[in-house]
């Protein structure tokens, strides 16, 4: 599964390049977007093709969605040489991507690492990410996993007391075996991740000030440039 939704995802992407055409250097954000569009086209074209054009229903408020169109455009360059390196040769888990004459290694990282997968990502699916925080070289290496997908599961503050996530403190060798020992807990994971993160930080302290610093503030959050459509 996880080898046919990368395969799906890049050859959606590349094509999506190849009809840009070489005159354009970047990548729309329109183009992006019909690409994760189509990793899950029951869900994310052909319901809302039947709510809102067949039956002519007015598509529902919800907040991720509209952060979620917040679209992102990517250098052409950039994006052709991340699809062929990270996804179709698979360079960076191999140890053989290089960049600015260096080999990148992640087995010489040894910093402490917090991975989160979410348990229905169709982009970065649990699989992919539990191998990936088995290519670090630290002791130090923790995985979570989290109910819903891709958005929903990262972006699930506590107070909304929704899905659960699940803990293990080992990092065996598959992820079969981490969920077999897993612990499952209610709501979100982030109290887990806050809960880390203090562990291995400094006292805290005050909320900076921007308004008191060296720069003048340009205006009040989040700023005009949220509001530039892509």
């Amino acid at each position: 599964m996880t080898f046919t939704t990368t395969r799906r995802a890049l050859t959606h992407s590349l094509v999506a390049m190849a009809l840009i055409g070489t005159a354009l250097t970047t990548l729309p954000g329109a183009a992006m977007a019909e690409t994760f569009n189509a990793l899950r086209s029951n869900d994310l074209i052909w319901s809302f093709f039947i709510s809102n054009y067949l039956l002519g229903k007015d598509p529902p408020a919800f907040d991720l969605l509209f952060w979620n169109a917040d679209q992102t455009r990517m250098p052409k360059a950039l994006h052709l040489d991340y699809l062929r390196q990270m996804y179709g040769a698979n360079a960076l888990a191999k140890g053989q991507f290089e960049i600015g004459g260096l080999t990148a290694d992640l087995s010489k990282v040894e910093i402490p690492l917090y991975f989160q997968a979410s348990r229905e990502d169709h982009i970065a699916p649990m699989n992919s990410v539990y191998r990936s925080a088995k290519l670090f070289g630290g002791k130090d290496v923790t995985f979570t996993l989290a109910g819903s997908g891709h958005i929903a599961g990262v972006i699930n503050a506590p107070a909304a007391k929704k899905y659960q996530h699940w803990t293990n403190p080992a990092l065996p060798a598959t992820l079969a075996e981490w969920q077999a020992d897993a612990v499952e807990h209610p709501g979100s994971w982030w109290e887990h991740w806050s809960a880390w993160l203090g562990a291995r930080s400094g006292a805290q302290i005050p909320a900076r000030d921007p308004a008191k610093g060296p720069l003048k503030p340009i205006e009040p959050a989040p700023g005009s440039y949220v509001k530039v459509k892509s």
